[in-house]
């Protein structure tokens, strides 16, 4: 088992920066990549960015490219996600996911959320 636990979630003001961490904890040699998503009230939960352990490969979802860094820590462990230009429809509860390589299942285990919230 993996556990993830996020923080950095809060209120900021459109235009504003927050910087959400992901430690996990357990298993985590049998993680390759991680990622982001988040759910706004009401909707789906969605892609938000992904990271290898590596660092080499990321993607993001097109309404936050160029605005959000995704970035990792193998010493400590921690998946980063460096939100800039903050816009109302950003505020969600965001989620971090990650992959279990050894049984091959993309998104295993997940946080329990932190919630940002963008104020207008």
């Amino acid at each position: 088992q993996v556990q993830l636990v996020e923080s950095g979630g809060g209120l900021v003001q459109a235009g504003g920066s927050l910087r959400l961490s992901c430690a996990a904890s357990g298993r985590t040699f049998s993680v390759d990549a991680m990622g982001w998503f988040r759910q706004a009230p009401g909707k789906e939960r969605m892609f938000v960015a992904r990271i290898t352990r590596s660092g080499g490969n990321t993607a993001y979802a097109s309404s936050v490219k160029g605005r959000f860094t995704i970035s990792t820590d193998n010493a400590k462990n921690t998946v980063y996600l460096q939100m800039n230009s903050l816009k109302p429809e950003d505020t969600a509860v965001y989620y971090c996911a990650a992959d279990d390589t050894k049984l091959g299942a993309t998104y295993r285990y997940w946080g329990q959320g932190t919630q940002v919230t963008v104020s207008s």
